[in-house]
């Protein structure tokens, strides 16, 4: 048992236990590439929030990891086989259900730790905040705690080299051999301002790539997996344990 995730603790124990801050892994279940599993995005957030929260606990961090939420915003990929949708308006619902349970038992501070392109929870915690002003409610895209360029070879964001190197490092029971997967080649907007970055549409999956990959995974390893998920660990650890012992009423300084 791991005293830190809330699926594997018990009343008897969770009963007197303090909880300083809650975190909440949100995923997607959709393809990645051909040899990849639809719970890619799943099993990655399992695995980042309970390498982090194990860190911050054995530095004394009271934090609890909630039950990975399995599935993300998915509108851009409508006609892509199971690629399981759920609108911004039904995470918003979900996580109003969820912080006003947290409010109302006094645990006062929620980590939204997003493992998914797709999901956009700032404006969310924006009207999530305004609800629930006892909360303090910060999100966190997990891949961005650390550098992939000190990692990966090869640019990509979905079912590409880091996806692939992860998956290789936490399930490679789950990854087909790499010869199998495409080459995740990504077709580029015609659009001048969408192609700079300086203007943004959803992009229609099944137009963008052909095996649902962006990005070549051909270089993934399972060492390079791991080295960017213990960095990534060590980071988020240290933002569990300043979220935990921040004082709310006074966090912005000089």
């Amino acid at each position: 048992m791991r005293p830190y995730i809330l699926a594997e603790t018990n009343w008897k124990a969770l009963k007197e236990q303090e909880v300083e801050l809650a975190v909440l892994p949100w995923g997607a279940t959709e393809a990645h590439n051909y040899h990849l599993p639809y719970a890619t995005d799943v099993l990655e957030a399992d695995a980042i929030a309970a390498a982090s929260a194990k860190i911050a606990w054995e530095n004394g961090t009271k934090v609890m990891v909630l039950p990975t939420i399995p599935f993300g915003v998915n509108t851009g990929q409508a006609d892509i086989k199971l690629d399981i949708n759920l609108n911004p308006s039904t995470q918003l619902a979900i996580l109003d259900d969820i912080v006003a349970v947290l409010s109302r038992q006094g645990i006062k501070k929620l980590l939204v730790l997003n493992s998914h392109g797709g999901n956009d929870f700032k404006p969310m915690l924006r009207e999530l905040g305004l609800r629930y002003p006892d909360m303090f409610l910060v999100s966190c895209f997990w891949i961005q705690a650390a550098d992939r360029k000190q990692f990966f070879e090869v640019p990509g964001d979905h079912a590409d080299e880091m996806e692939t190197s992860l998956l290789l490092h936490l399930r490679p029971d789950l990854v087909l051999p790499l010869e199998e997967a495409g080459e995740g080649k990504e077709r580029k907007s015609r659009v001048k301002g969408i192609r700079e970055g300086w203007a943004w549409a959803e992009r229609q999956w099944s137009m963008v790539t052909e095996d649902t990959g962006i990005g070549n995974p051909k270089a993934a390893t399972a060492e390079k997996g791991k080295a960017f998920l213990e960095a990534a660990a060590q980071n988020i650890a240290g933002l569990l344990a300043e979220l935990a012992q921040v004082d709310v009423n006074d966090r912005y300084g000089d």
